[in-house]
């Protein structure tokens, strides 16, 4: 017998099969007993009879779920049971029973979120969160996709780094041997404007730390970012691809997904009209809907959940505010040449009140203007010896974005809170498991 996922068994109706997996579930209807199986590709019930087959039938009986079994049955169509098919068991192999007096402590049943929290590595085993976690792996396998298409090369950044870039607020402080602090890095960023500079776009995936002490649902301290660079790229250029690349990660999954995102109750017709071209607002005029709304914000300010919310309320996809004021945003950013008070930057904020998924921003080139800023930032001229090189030989207009892995797929799976998206959420009280 051919031993097959439980995502493929449709492949094979009518034909005896071999599932590796666990027990989920197990319901008795008298001389019958009607199991559900996982396997992490999906579930399916199976069907066993104390007349037909005793064996298989005492096995199964009182078997305690999450025990691990190796199961073989037939695939029967069955337009009732879970996905369509249904398994008439014939043979079942327990491999480890999980003790009566130690039962899995996750049940079919309403838990508290400090509690699955604190079971976070036994939580995931559950169908919702199994699905979302594969979206996860398919959003991120389509935004490398993407971005490989377009010529875009993967090159690394480094955790470790000698000084901050997105504000010396929130840095994760370590020491480091003799060298003294080093610091998680908040963005691999500036590495890879180095690596564009060699190869010409560029991009890096991977976690980032953010020493914030931030408890709302947006927030964690260790996530995923992917970061494209390019050389010879301006605002315009990024603002572009953003929004192709967004559009292409949540058709994707809306393509490949769609079993999973049912599994999370997720309304897919919200997903549908996340197609380019996606609304462009100024920072201007931001302010001016947010005024109007009767927020108390004034030119100048930053936005928080409840600015990015009304904004992004507006409309059925991803909005991207521009231009911004340079006295908010990072040091690195190019200021508009025609208004030096605002920079060549946007942030993209996903409907639904999800927030920020993109911060992106042309870079400056001019040697004069980066050291210029970087001492207005205090920050360490010392640290960046190696920044300020990358315009002192062959420096270009050059632009980059960061897409937040955690938030992109907490928006697309509508769940209520970041956590439940990366296996083992880090967050301002939480370091276990």
């Amino acid at each position: 017998m051919p031993v097959v996922t439980i995502e493929s068994v449709g492949q094979f109706a009518g034909q005896l099969v071999t599932i590796q997996g666990w027990l989920y579930n197990l319901r008795e209807a008298g001389k019958l007993l009607f199991p559900i199986f996982r396997d992490g590709t999906g579930t399916i019930q199976g069907v066993v009879s104390a007349k037909e087959n005793s064996g298989a039938f005492n096995a199964l009986k009182g078997l305690t779920q999450e025990s691990s079994c190796i199961v073989t049955g037939k695939v029967n169509p069955d337009a009732r049971a879970p996905g369509g098919f249904e398994l008439h068991i014939s043979e079942i192999h327990v491999v480890q029973r999980v003790a009566e007096s130690d039962p899995y402590p996750i049940q079919l049943k309403e838990h508290g979120p400090d509690f699955l929290l604190e079971n976070r590595h036994l939580w995931m085993r559950t169908p919702r969160q199994a699905a979302i976690l594969r979206i996860r792996a398919q959003a991120i396998h389509a935004a490398r996709n993407y971005l490989d298409s377009q010529g875009y090369v993967l090159t690394d950044a480094p955790m470790f780094t000698p000084a901050a870039c997105e504000g010396t607020t929130t840095l994760f402080e370590v020491e480091y041997f003799d060298e003294g602090k080093a610091y998680l890095t908040q963005s691999g960023q500036l590495y890879i404007e180095a690596t564009a500079a060699a190869l010409g776009k560029v991009y890096c995936f991977g976690p980032v730390f953010r020493a914030e002490k931030s408890k709302t649902r947006r927030h964690l301290t260790e996530f995923w970012m992917c970061e494209p660079e390019a050389a010879y790229a301006e605002l315009a250029d990024m603002m572009l691809l953003g929004e192709n690349l967004v559009s292409h990660i949540v058709q994707d999954v809306i393509a490949h997904r769609p079993r999973e995102l049912e599994a999370v109750g997720r309304d897919v017709s919200k997903l549908s009209a996340v197609r380019p071209p996606f609304p462009r607002i100024s920072y201007d005029e931001a302010i001016a809907i947010l005024q109007k709304s009767g927020k108390d914000v004034k030119w100048g300010d930053d936005f928080g959940g409840d600015e990015e919310t009304v904004l992004s309320s507006q409309y059925d996809r991803p909005v991207m505010v521009h231009h911004y004021p340079t006295a908010i945003k990072a040091f690195y950013m190019q200021p508009d040449a025609e208004r030096p008070d605002r920079a060549l930057c946007f942030d993209m904020l996903a409907p639904e009140g999800y927030g920020e998924i993109i911060g992106g921003s042309q870079r400056i080139h001019d040697y004069d203007l980066l050291i210029r800023r970087i001492r207005e930032h205090g920050l360490s001229e010392k640290s960046f010896q190696w920044y300020l090189d990358l315009r002192r030989y062959g420096s270009v207009p050059h632009s980059g974005f960061g897409l937040g892995i955690e938030r992109t797929i907490a928006w697309i799976c509508g769940t209520t809170h970041i956590r439940e998206v990366i296996p083992f959420p880090r967050m301002l009280y939480r370091i276990y498991p």
